[in-house]
């Protein structure tokens, strides 16, 4: 099978490619790969620290549980789940002002649990009641703060309006 450019004209590469290469970008990515490793050390450091701050908080919630190794992890992620707590529910709750998910980007459209957290030994249940956080070279210590008030909050509301830990209807 023969391979078709996907853009015509030119004739770089064989036929494969077309055009002159975007220097600038090339330029502007090297300096931004400089900048990176010299900022990733203390970057690592301050977003340990903050992904630390906001689970020592959510930790303090009954039923919350971190997914996963604490030791061998990135820097800027953690899996937290919360039982008693639907996640589809509470996604509905604070993903309007926080950006979490309940799954891997490439599984978001579909129904099932994740198979990370179920290949990890999570119940089905547990599983769907999994909120990952990530953190980003920009995020702020008031938005942890932000964040962990959020979540604490519709936490409480949903085990309030449903104590008894059926599925949950987001509340008003």
């Amino acid at each position: 099978m023969k391979l078709i450019a996907q853009v015509d004209g030119g004739g770089h590469e064989k036929g494969m490619r077309s055009g002159t290469l975007n220097v600038p970008g090339i330029a502007g990515f090297g300096a931004a790969c400089e900048i990176s490793e010299r900022e990733m050390v203390r970057d690592h450091i301050r977003l340990s620290d903050l992904r630390d701050r906001l689970e020592k908080n959510l930790l303090n919630i009954d039923g919350t549980t971190v997914n996963g190794s604490v030791f061998h992890r990135l820097p800027h992620v953690t899996n937290i789940s919360f039982t008693d707590v639907d996640g589809t529910a509470l996604l509905s709750g604070f993903n309007k002002n926080i950006a979490v998910s309940s799954g891997s980007a490439c599984t978001s459209a579909k129904m099932e649990p994740s198979h990370v957290l179920t290949a990890l030994g999570l119940e089905d249940e547990r599983a769907r009641s999994s909120i990952r956080f990530s953190l980003g070279r920009n995020t702020t210590e008031e938005e942890i703060d932000y964040t962990m008030q959020e979540v604490s909050e519709i936490i409480n509301r949903l085990k309030e309006f449903n104590p008894l830990g059926k599925k949950q209807k987001t509340p008003a």
